[in-house]
């Protein structure tokens, strides 16, 4: 169950902003093997002067970083996987490769509550987080 944040810089449509959030939802399900109904996804927006863009990046309105807090246990190549998605489905929304930006911290289950204050150790996720 990873949480994500994506954080923008510039105004979308509503359905833009859908698709983003959707893309970023549809490559942790290709990538993490989340269940499809798994979906823990934020979008913010910043005014440009809130957040500030490396002055060398030549469409900076267009920066775009996600953040996503999840189980440990993914291996690295499942967070490549995981990184070429998300870059792919955004460049599809028109978001140039260079200007996206990808965290992923690995969290033990201990460190999670779920389902009404259990531990995520102590739960059946119902899928595997060592993809």
């Amino acid at each position: 169950m990873p949480h994500a944040q994506i954080e923008v810089r510039r105004r979308w449509s509503h359905d833009d902003e859908i698709a983003l959030i959707d893309a970023v939802h549809d490559s942790l399900v290709a990538a993490f093997r989340i269940p499809e109904n798994d979906k823990h996804i934020r979008l913010v927006v910043h005014e440009p002067h809130r957040f500030a863009a490396p002055p060398n990046l030549a469409q900076p309105e267009y920066l775009t970083m996600v953040h996503v807090d999840c189980f440990a246990g993914r291996t690295v190549d499942a967070k490549r996987a995981l990184y070429r998605e998300i870059v792919d489905r955004f460049a599809a929304l028109g978001i140039p490769p260079e200007c996206v930006s990808i965290t992923v911290r690995d969290i033990p289950t201990e460190n999670w509550g779920i389902r009404g204050g259990q531990a995520a150790c102590d739960v059946n996720l119902g899928f595997d987080i060592g993809v």
